[in-house]
């Protein structure tokens, strides 16, 4: 509901996941095979010779330092401005006003509801619940429109579609009290807290 770019972040921890893992199999294959730890010694003097070569022949002129130096700057710099890009995206979309609009009434003005208010009101009563492990609401804009996400938690036992009733019919209320149907996103998920967490009425 967000504009958080999970594809991208599963990309990108796929491909960091797969760097840890080489690097942790390699200094298995360092630890446990001398004749591959033989071949890694060649083959990484061979490269860093090679290197050096590299730094050598591009060398600024009058200068020691090789103009490489630069271009790795100039990487470095780059990755730093994408980090900061990526971070930014993350969360994206969460609004602050569930309602802003003018008011339809008698009275000219702007009317406006914070987000917090549905968001306190939906946990206030999902709180206490016995059949729920636990519970959270944010409010988002979806196509330039403010919503509601709910994400609930059922203990083990509960059954999904008897919970989203009951969700619903809480929502139905909360759009009676503010003037307004709101779009919501009713997530229901489940993990090791609801398995091993005991429940009072529900089994």
């Amino acid at each position: 509901m967000n504009g958080t770019p999970r594809a991208l972040n599963r990309v990108l921890l796929f491909i960091i996941g797969a760097v840890f893992l080489a690097i942790g199999v390699l200094l298995v294959l360092l630890a446990s095979v001398p004749s591959f730890a033989s071949w890694w010694h060649g083959w990484s003097a061979g490269v860093w010779g090679s290197a050096e070569g590299a730094f050598e022949q591009t060398r600024l002129p009058g200068r020691q330092e090789s103009w490489l130096w630069i271009v790795a700057a100039l990487v470095v710099i780059a990755i730093i401005v994408a980090m900061i890009a990526w971070l930014s995206q993350q969360g994206k979309g969460k609004a602050n006003f569930l309602v802003s609009g003018e008011d339809d009434g008698d009275v000219e003005g702007l009317v406006t509801i914070g987000g917090g208010v549905a968001e306190q009101a939906l946990r206030a009563a999902l709180a206490d619940r016995p059949d729920l492990a636990g519970a959270s609401v944010a409010t988002y804009e979806f196509k330039g429109q403010p919503g509601l996400r709910v994400r609930i938690q059922p203990r083990q036992g509960v059954a999904p579609h008897l919970l989203a009733t009951e969700v619903s019919q809480l929502l139905e209320a909360l759009d009676l009290v503010i003037g307004k149907k709101t779009p919501v996103l009713l997530h229901i998920v489940s993990g090791a807290r609801a398995k091993f967490t005991r429940a009072e009425r529900v089994r």
